[in-house]
């Protein structure tokens, strides 16, 4: 066994809990990954998991050497780096965490341009609408919507989207088109739980902003759903446009207060600030920002319904 290649399988692991998951991330069989992180524990004379028939937990003495592991991959994969700029040739893994809807639309046309740039990247991508621990769970970068909060990050912008409101035809016609945001006070509005203050929606009313509190029937992580349950008439959503648009498309649903919008959603590539960035990540990121900073690329944002 290699021994950088049983201390990622080890990390692996732990971050998932799991040998069955930490194997599919490692791309090897289960089996194997028990193998080299028994192999490692035999090198250490240590027992880096407590293992039962329904959970794996890392020891103390696992989590010190985990805590240890995490630089000396960083620093491994930096030397790789090095050599790989020197050829011209990036190669290795990059593990990025993406909101759903963005990461099954937009977000695989800019993996796949890079990939095919760069072919020995293998590129794991794993989509969510929960905020993903990115450390714990051992992602190099996240691309995610919204402002940073966590000092514990760097973000690269990469676009801003419009945040719209809209609502079908059906809904309008039954419980009638409001005139003005505050209006919306009076009707079912779809929240989005990933969002701080969902329940306050920001708009511009004679040049200042204003927030108006709604309430509604349904809420979900998923911006994807909340336009879904507007089509169908359910009530008025609130959702970035890329998510819109096939609805808007096909007349399903309508904007409203497109003159009165205040707020967009920063789409940005996160990484951690206590991690080396190695060259492929870097790569990466600055491919995103380029992807994305072209204005026929942003026309295109809009994923399957």
């Amino acid at each position: 066994m290699d021994t950088i290649e049983g201390m990622r399988t080890f990390v692996a692991v732990a971050a998932e809990a799991s040998f069955t998951a930490g194997a599919r991330r490692m791309g090897i069989s289960t089996k194997l990954a028990s193998k080299y992180v028994q192999q490692l524990e035999a090198r250490l004379g240590a027992q880096l998991f407590s293992r039962t028939t329904r959970s794996v937990r890392v020891t103390d003495t696992g989590r010190a050497y985990l805590e240890r592991c995490l630089p000396l991959l960083d620093q491994f994969d930096e030397l790789e780096g090095l050599v790989q700029a020197r050829q011209s040739e990036l190669a290795g893994s990059i593990r990025v965490s993406a909101p759903t809807a963005f990461g099954s639309s937009a977000l695989p046309a800019a993996l796949a341009s890079f990939q095919l740039a760069h072919p020995k990247v293998r590129i794991d991508l794993q989509l969510s609408d929960k905020l993903v621990a990115l450390v714990e769970e051992g992602f190099d970068l996240a691309v995610r919507f919204g402002q940073l909060e966590d000092s514990a990050f760097i973000a690269r912008r990469l676009l801003n989207m419009r945040l719209v409101v809209v609502a079908s035809p059906d809904y309008l016609q039954r419980e009638g088109e409001p005139e003005h945001p505050s209006d919306l006070s009076a009707h079912n509005c779809l929240e989005q739980d990933v969002a701080i203050a969902a329940d306050l929606w920001n708009f511009l009313v004679d040049r200042s902003e204003v927030q108006v509190r709604i309430k509604g029937s349904f809420r979900a992580n998923s911006p994807r759903a909340i336009a879904h349950m507007a089509a169908q008439g359910l009530g008025i959503g609130r959702c970035p446009k890329y998510v819109a648009d096939p609805f808007l498309r096909s007349g399903e649903l309508r904007v409203l207060f497109e003159e009165h919008e205040a707020s967009t959603l920063a789409l940005q590539a996160l990484y951690p600030t206590n991690r080396h960035l190695n060259i492929r990540v870097r790569a990466l990121i600055d491919h995103l920002v380029a992807h994305f900073a072209d204005a026929g690329n942003q026309e295109k944002l809009s994923p399957y319904s």
